[in-house]
């Protein structure tokens, strides 16, 4: 095997490790974005929507939905 073969070879595989890193990070993103949203319905279902604890899920799934928006133009 031949030098620039290995170096192929080692460059494919952290390109395949790199893309498995992306991929949990987006499984991540969007299991965060989900339980978020359970929060979320539990204050609302409470008709507590005007907490603070409330506004910053709110703040905090928007981040997430764009995160998830992005990754989604990617193919993520």
């Amino acid at each position: 095997m031949s030098e620039d073969t290995k170096s192929e070879g080692m460059a494919q595989a952290e390109r395949e490790r790199r893309l498995e890193r992306y991929e949990a990070f987006a499984a991540s993103v969007r299991e965060d974005y989900g339980a978020t949203q359970r929060q979320m319905d539990d204050l609302r279902a409470k008709d507590r929507v005007k907490t603070a604890t409330y506004r910053q899920l709110y703040a905090y799934k928007c981040t997430l939905g764009e995160i998830l928006d992005r990754l989604e133009e990617c193919g993520l």
